[in-house]
């Protein structure tokens, strides 16, 4: 096959023996033909040449050209017209596809002005009217009929609709203590789960248990003593008395506008419309795929797949799938992969792309990735969460390790759609990387967690940076035990500051601003505004040597400081902070031993009857607290903010906060910065 190589040439030096700069530039488009050369943009009146078809077919011609000795092309890139590609496999990126450096990249790119759209879903049409279920639709699939297709999303004009679901608001309760039984024995109130749902075998219950969830289809059930086996053993850690759930595609469940229902044996998928759509005209498209992209490093080789760019790219309409026995989540949908998934990928960009629709995470940089740069995307309606870097195991071998990536200028929002626990930006055994200027809200769960070590054993975890990020709309009062940003393990080196939380709220207990949890140590925490949370604004379960400095504490709603456990070494220092609130109490939980430091502090309970004299510090006067040793130089008094009760935070210049040393901090700079301004 023929391949010509476009030469670009470097503006001549005054030196005459000057090398020319060489590149390869192919275009993909939907009216294209992987047959032609994929050198022209548009296809050639005679239509014997112009743009290739897919992205497939580009990338094999950019491994062709290694092969065939081009080598000495400088870079590649890949421009894709506008319109939406259906991909019948995920894109495998290896390193033969790698770029030669960071300066000369492969460059996989929306051409100039245009929206390229990479599916993994088909489009479904031949809709008729059902016969017995008025205002709905039916489809026949036979590939679903024959066993070679099934999927559990669906999506309608661009929107997710809601598999057959029972009850269309709100949740059933599961009856008493957290299921422990080997396999899961739900009780359940008589009348809400029904013997026909195990007969059908793919009817399955979706349990919301504290900071987790789980996903189970329903193989028995006692209606005599109202309880229901599943298919799967429960996560010992993961318990909640009187636990939300519902019941998930049951066909009898199908009885709302908006749900769908596809059975298995016949293959028939119902649709029941909502008001002002037209089906028969309507984009219904279904997944195929459960991941689009996939860079493939060499580990026994040695080879990383390296610089490599993706810029302008939506990424959509991929499907979640579920084994017999189902899923049970430990924490933050920590058993679900990126649907742009990355193993052994060094140096790599992906920039100003749009990951939507999807079915799990949105991107997964896993082992053996290191200084990517993910800037200016979009994630948005995800089954889980955003972005997910690094592993659960913690690497030893240099090659394998995940580090140094920059995430910035992000916006992540309507995350956790099918796993309800999925983080906004997932940080395991990972180390040197930097989060910042991104915007991440509504979601069920933690916003940026980072660390993966319950206690105080040595991890790679160390040296992240996160800052001015505006995180908000957390929890939404489905799970709990979260914090807008969460921590665990020895973090040595982590930085948290400048970044404005508000709106964390929790199912039952734990809607938290900063979250240092089980053995978080030598962290510093400074210059953040957190408000208006459900349980504090700064919780510390156990750690060691923390650093909370000049931060804003406000309006949180039942405490506005948490300390859990007792240790003998000093869990952390506060100092130079505004503690600002109208309800609840100051400290809540375990403030004995005094092993702690707190200081220089401004407190003011903002109720009218509320007096300087009535502040309590676990249940003891300022004086008292003072001779244990607490807040010597701290007072309470009005901070003097321009404007509170508008979150307004700024101060006045004769704040006493400002006399005891406090740092204003300006928030202008929080969150998701203009094209023009990332670094």
């Amino acid at each position: 096959m023929r391949l010509r190589v476009l030469l670009a040439v470097v503006l001549a030096a005054a030196c005459a023996g000057r090398v020319q700069a060489k590149t390869l530039v192919l275009n993909v488009a939907t009216d294209g033909n992987d047959l032609w050369s994929g050198e022209l943009a548009i296809p050639a009146p005679s239509l014997d040449d112009g743009p290739l078809a897919t992205l497939a077919a580009a990338l094999n011609k950019v491994r062709e050209a290694r092969y065939q000795g081009l080598s000495t092309v400088d870079s590649v890139t890949i421009l894709v017209r506008g319109g939406t590609y259906h991909l019948a496999e995920p894109l495998v990126l290896t390193p033969d596809h790698s770029g030669p450096s960071a300066q000369q990249p492969l460059v996989i790119s929306a051409y100039p002005d245009e929206k390229p759209i990479l599916s993994g879903g088909r489009r479904i049409a031949g809709w008729r009217r059902s016969v017995d279920k008025p205002g709905c639709w039916e489809a026949d699939l036979p590939d679903v009929r024959d066993g070679t297709w099934y999927f559990r999303q669906l999506f309608v004009n661009g929107k997710r609709k809601v598999r057959a679901r029972t009850p269309n608001a709100g949740f059933f309760r599961i009856q008493g203590e957290s299921p422990q039984d080997k396999p899961i024995q739900l009780k359940f109130k008589a009348g809400d789960i029904k013997k026909e749902w195990a007969e059908a075998g793919d009817v399955e219950v979706v349990a919301c248990l504290a900071w987790a969830d789980l996903r189970m289809p329903i193989r028995a059930v006692d209606e005599t003593n109202a309880v229901a086996t599943l298919a799967g053993d429960p996560r010992p850690s993961n318990k909640e008395a009187n636990a939300q759930y519902f019941i998930e595609n049951a066909s009898d469940a199908l009885d709302r506008a908006g749900e769908w229902y596809l059975d298995p044996k016949t293959g028939v998928l119902t649709y029941c419309a909502e008001a002002g759509e037209d089906v028969q005209e309507a984009h219904v498209v279904a997944p195929v795929l459960d991941e689009l992209v996939v860079f493939r490093g060499d580990f026994a080789g040695k080879q990383p797949v390296a610089n490599v760019v993706l810029r302008g790219l939506t990424f959509t309409h991929t499907d979640y799938r579920l084994d017999a026995t189902g899923y049970a989540d430990i924490q933050a949908a920590i058993g679900i992969a990126g649907d742009i998934r990355a193993e052994g990928a060094v140096g790599c960009v992906i920039e100003d792309c749009v990951f939507t629709r999807l079915g799990g995470y949105g991107l997964d940089l896993g082992k053996g990735c290191q200084g990517w740069r993910v800037v200016g995307n979009e994630f948005t309606d995800l089954g889980a969460g955003g972005i997910r870097i690094g592993e659960t195991t913690a690497r030893t071998d240099p090659l394998e390790e995940c580090h140094g990536h920059v995430v910035t200028d992000n916006r992540l929002s309507q995350l956790g759609r099918i796993y309800a626990p999925g983080a906004g930006v997932l940080i395991l055994q990972s180390g040197n990387n930097r989060v910042a200027y991104n915007e991440i809200h509504d979601l069920f769960y933690t916003a940026i967690s980072v660390g993966w070590n319950w206690g105080y054993q040595e991890t790679p975890c160390r040296d992240n940076l996160i800052e001015f990020n505006h995180l908000h709309d957390i929890g939404q009062g489905l799970l709990s035990d979260m914090g807008a940003i969460y921590t665990l393990g020895i973090q040595r080196g982590t930085v948290i500051r400048n970044n404005l939380i508000h709106d964390v709220h929790a199912f039952t207990y734990g809607g938290w601003g900063l979250y240092t949890d089980e053995g978080s140590s030598y962290i510093t925490l400074e210059n953040n505004v957190v408000y208006r949370c459900k349980s504090a604004g700064f919780h510390q379960h156990y750690g060691r040597e923390n650093v909370v400095r000049n931060n804003i504490f406000a309006f949180n709603t039942e405490h506005q400081l948490m300390r859990s456990r007792e240790e003998e070494h000093i869990s952390f220092t506060f100092e130079r902070n505004i503690v600002y609130f109208d309800s609840g109490d100051l400290l809540g939980s375990n403030w004995t031993n005094n092993r702690y430091r707190l200081d220089n502090n401004v407190y003011f309970d903002g109720r009218p009857e509320a007096r300087p004299d009535s502040m309590r510090f676990a249940g003891a006067t300022l004086a008292e607290w003072q001779a244990r040793g607490h807040d010597i130089h701290s007072v309470v008094a009005d901070p003097m903010f321009y404007n509170s009760r508008a979150y307004n935070f700024r101060l006045n210049l004769e704040s006493p906060a400002l006399k005891l040393g406090f740092n204003p901090i300006d928030l202008r700079r929080v969150g998701v910065r203009r094209k023009g301004q990332r670094q």
